[in-house]
């Protein structure tokens, strides 16, 4: 047994060190459910009971901010739509996405005045709420009636009436039952239209459109009307409502706008609630005299302190790691989508002179808003998939398959270009890529081959 002594080195985090990194990390959300919930745990921490009516120059003007980009982008305004505030579409189906209903709801709305015994409708509420995202209802009607206590045949007759409601198609429990049930609701529908959907789903869907004719021994151009008529259709009529369910939560974390000829930047505080200290518990813990009250109530002003400055210190360094995201993506913000730059981790962190776990904390669960849209802050972050031999400009993938799809809109639809063609267009380009690259890129954009993209007929 031997005794030895050693120098080592340790980075040891402390309590508010951690607590702060997990701030930094929080989106505007997030920070606003733990505010809430200090409040409830430190009673030193006393919260703005009315944020809307705050004189806070900042809230006020990202209000007014949110205000501008909802009236100047459709996109935007589904983000932000008050329902004291935005204006009522007409009454159809298709906007009760305004109007912030969900599907069950407006389903249940269509059957108020309907006259069901108690059985039956607790069958019919059960099938209302068991649809998915899609609208679909995916379970096993036979397990529906065991559960129940009836016939096989009652759940099927109460399904069928759900799939008699609005939007066309709910209910449906496949895609074929989805398209048909659509079908049916048109006056002296198309029999062909009927059994291409019923038989031939899957040669529609690679653009076999010659093969459907001669199977069915109809012409190339009843079959291209007939898929024209499909098209038409909606193959997923809860995505309406599923849509808004997922994008109403969704809040910004920093908006961005053009004025004059910058950019200018603004984090969102008006998120989440302004907080102050207790003037009151402030002087308890100077003059109470019993020992424990005074430490509890020195270790609560404590916490709350360093909560505050880790706010302070998030949106500080959220600031100016916008600030540098914002001008390496100019081009991005200036023209939309398809114009990004790459753009890394390591390349923010040299500008910012951070850390690049800093970085990644601070892009973590957060959104950017600007006149494009909302886009999660991780979007911007871009790898170098290709660079021009001659300028040495470095392409991104989200640029190469913008070029990409500016050959495939330009293309012969009567000979469509081959992966390898459009590889040599984008080389001519100066977009050096192989014809696997190509192939690869063109699935992701969820655009068919070759075959997939003919068109028939005259």
């Amino acid at each position: 047994m031997n005794q030895n002594l050693e120098l080592t080195q340790k980075q040891i985090l402390s309590q508010h060190m951690i607590q702060s990194m997990e701030i930094l990390q929080m989106s505007a959300v997030e920070l606003e459910e733990f505010l809430e919930n200090l409040s409830m745990e430190n009673p030193v921490v006393e919260i703005s009971e009315n944020r809307q009516t705050e004189t806070d120059a900042k809230a006020l003007e990202m209000a007014r901010k949110l205000e501008w980009l909802s009236s100047t982008d459709t996109q935007n305004r589904v983000y932000y739509e008050d329902d004291g505030s935005a204006e009522r579409a007409e009454s159809n189906w298709q906007d009760i996405r305004d109007a912030g209903e969900d599907l069950a709801g407006y389903l249940m709305s269509q059957l108020l005045t309907a006259d069901y015994l108690d059985e039956e409708r607790q069958i019919i509420d059960y099938i209302i709420y068991s649809l998915d995202s899609k609208g679909y209802f995916t379970e096993d009607a036979k397990e529906v009636a065991q559960h129940f206590g009836v016939s096989e045949h009652t759940v099927l007759h109460l399904l069928g009436e759900v799939q008699e409601l609005d939007p066309a198609g709910v209910g449906a429990r496949d895609l074929r039952e989805c398209l048909v049930k659509q079908l049916h609701r048109k006056e002296n529908y198309s029999r062909i239209t009927e059994a291409i959907i019923l038989f031939y789903l899957d040669e529609v869907a690679k653009n076999h459109l010659p093969q459907i004719a001669k199977k069915m021994k109809i012409s190339v151009d009843e079959v291209l009307d007939a898929c024209e008529e499909i098209r038409s259709f909606n193959p997923k009529p809860g995505n309406a409502f599923s849509d808004r369910e997922r994008l109403r939560y969704i809040s910004p974390d920093a908006v961005v706008v053009l004025v004059d000829d910058h950019f200018e930047i603004l984090i969102n505080e008006y998120q989440y609630p302004k907080f102050t200290i207790s003037s009151f518990y402030q002087d308890m813990a100077k003059t109470v005299e019993d020992a424990e009250t005074k430490k509890y109530l020195k270790e609560k002003i404590a916490q709350a302190q360093n909560i505050a400055g880790s706010i302070e210190q998030r949106n500080s360094t959220l600031s100016k790691v916008l600030n540098v995201l914002v001008e390496k993506q100019q081009d991005f913000f200036l023209k939309g989508p398809g114009n990004k730059r790459p753009m890394r981790l390591i390349d923010i962190a040299e500008a910012t002179d951070l850390h690049e776990s800093t970085i990644s904390r601070t892009l973590r669960s957060k959104y950017l808003q600007c006149h494009w849209g909302v886009f999660p802050l991780n979007y911007f972050l871009t790898s170098v998939a290709a660079t021009n031999k001659q300028s040495g400009e470095e392409q991104t993938p989200e640029y190469i398959k913008s070029k990409m799809q500016e050959v495939i809109d330009n293309e012969d639809k009567k000979k469509p270009l081959s992966d390898e063609a459009i590889s040599k267009c984008l080389k001519e380009m100066e977009i050096p890529i192989s014809r696997r690259t190509v192939n690869k890129y063109r699935q992701e954009m969820g655009i068919p081959d070759k075959s997939g993209r003919k068109e028939w007929g005259d």
